[in-house]
């Protein structure tokens, strides 16, 4: 149409319309459009009229979000399937150079030029038989453990053959020269660390638990005895990598669980004052990134003091960033939540606080837990039948968040029995709690919790019963 112009201009996804004009037209009343701006009003020229795209197109903004969210999934296919790929050809890689390496009796570096031809064949032979945590290197073998060792390696080099190469080649060089082959049967002689460091059933995944606790090395006349000297100190370590050679003994390399769950406990810890301590557990530290590689699936740190926080970023310097991942700390008030996310209650030691007791004749794993809340600012209970007379009863809880009140009551069926106050009120502060007691006639017992924080509380509980002859019944 002659005389009319019409402009669109797109602003920041918003479409600019220009109103029709004829020539020679008067500004729309005989002036500039006004429009109001977060800044104030300001004169926008040539009557734009604005509009979104959504009122452009209705369909418009679904259309576009369904189309990036399937190509957003296909560049994620894609992505994935590139990342196997690699994965795939880095250990393919890995496995031809271990291969050559042992065949060719390089593996664990260049062989003599003096020693005769039938020495270096026999050494050859022998180097077939190398294994690693118990599992064949070879991968001509074909063992199913022994691509899952060697992908340890790739991982923990980031898939760099070359990297993950020397790795491994350092490590079986670092073990012959350690001989951890031969620790297990050795008889370090470190007595009275019985309590240190134990080895406690598994977490929800089936990962060993390793505990280690640095509380024995407050007392000074065994911190002495174990870090006084040099050699002392050397076979403190030497002990340490026994404790790791003892948890792998319980992995399962062929395509089972084959990682482990360290839990470090820093209550009474001795302090930074205590170098030579700090110092060893620097270097297994260090030890286990180095030739332990993706062995330690968690590491967690409770009770750390504010000190240690400090300590561990100055560390975390020499550590690689899979390393660091793998921690998790947890102060006093949060540990048994914590570890109660990764640790059934009834696998749980009960120190912290779960159930778990050693030489436990009362209840079994297999003796679930159930769970009550108790929320913020009420007063709740746990009702437990005793259906006859002639009983025992036995129960144990353990409450997570710690600083409840909690009573416990017998209340028989026989409205003209006695009520009896089985355990008076008391604050719990995150400890375990079993008890037991005989009852001659049917009832409820009534475990009352008082909970007046701002906060819900979770209790972990189970019960049992025993038939029970009453002592003075047998002695007639």
């Amino acid at each position: 149409m002659p005389g009319i112009s019409i402009t669109s201009i797109f602003d920041n996804g918003r479409r600019m319309i220009r109103r029709p004009k004829m020539k020679n037209e008067a500004n729309y009343h005989g002036r500039e459009q006004e429009l109001d701006s977060p800044l104030g009003n300001y004169d926008q020229p040539n009557d734009y009229i604005l509009e979104s795209p959504r009122e452009l197109c209705p369909d418009s903004d679904e259309e576009d979000v369904e189309r990036r969210a399937i190509e957003d999934d296909e560049e994620t296919k894609a992505a994935s399937a590139a990342m196997k790929k690699k994965k795939r050809k880095a250990l393919m890689e890995f496995r031809c150079r271990v291969e050559d390496a042992i065949m060719g009796n390089y593996i664990l570096g260049k062989p003599s030029r003096r020693i005769s031809r039938n020495e270096s064949l026999r050494q050859k032979e022998q180097l077939k038989e190398i294994t690693l945590w118990g599992v064949p290197l070879l991968p001509s073998k074909g063992h199913q453990g022994t691509d899952v060792v060697l992908l340890k390696f790739l991982n923990a080099r980031d898939y760099k053959t070359s990297d993950a190469f020397e790795m491994l080649k350092r490590t079986l060089k670092w073990r012959k020269e350690f001989r951890t082959d031969e620790i297990l049967e050795e008889d370090l002689g470190v007595s009275g660390l019985e309590d240190v460091v134990c080895i406690s059933s598994r977490d929800k995944d089936g990962h060993p638990l390793c505990y280690t606790s640095y509380g024995p090395f407050k007392d000074k006349d065994s911190y002495k005895k174990t870090f006084g000297s040099e050699a002392r100190r050397q076979q403190f370590l030497r002990w340490r990598v026994q404790f790791i050679e003892k948890g792998i003994k319980k992995l399962n390399f062929k395509r089972g669980v084959d990682s482990m769950v360290q839990i470090t406990d820093l209550k009474d810890f001795p302090g930074p004052d205590f170098k030579e301590l700090r110092s060893l557990s620097s270097k297994t530290l260090l030890l286990l990134q180095n030739n332990y590689p993706e062995l330690i699936q968690k590491n967690i740190v409770i009770n750390a003091p504010l000190w240690y926080y400090v300590s561990h970023v100055l560390r975390s310097r020499f550590l690689s960033n899979r390393t660091k991942k793998t921690f998790i700390f947890a102060r006093p008030q949060k540990v048994t939540k914590t570890l109660l996310k990764f640790i059934e209650p009834e696998e749980l030691p009960v120190q912290y606080g779960g159930l778990k007791r050693e030489q436990d004749d009362e209840f079994t794993p297999e003796d679930k837990v159930s769970e009550f809340i108790v929320k913020a600012n009420t007063i709740n209970y746990i009702e437990i039948p005793v259906v006859e007379g002639g009983l025992t009863m036995v129960w144990d809880l353990t409450v997570v968040g710690w600083d409840v009140l909690y009573k416990e009551e017998f209340l028989p069926d026989d409205e003209r029995s006695y009520n009896i106050l089985i355990q008076d009120k008391k604050r719990l502060q995150g400890e375990s709690v079993r008890n037991s007691f005989y009852f001659s006639e049917p009832g409820k017992i009534f475990v009352t919790f008082e909970n007046w924080n701002f906060k819900n509380r979770r209790v972990l509980y189970r019960y049992k019963a025993k038939p029970t002859i009453p002592i003075y019944r047998t002695n007639r």
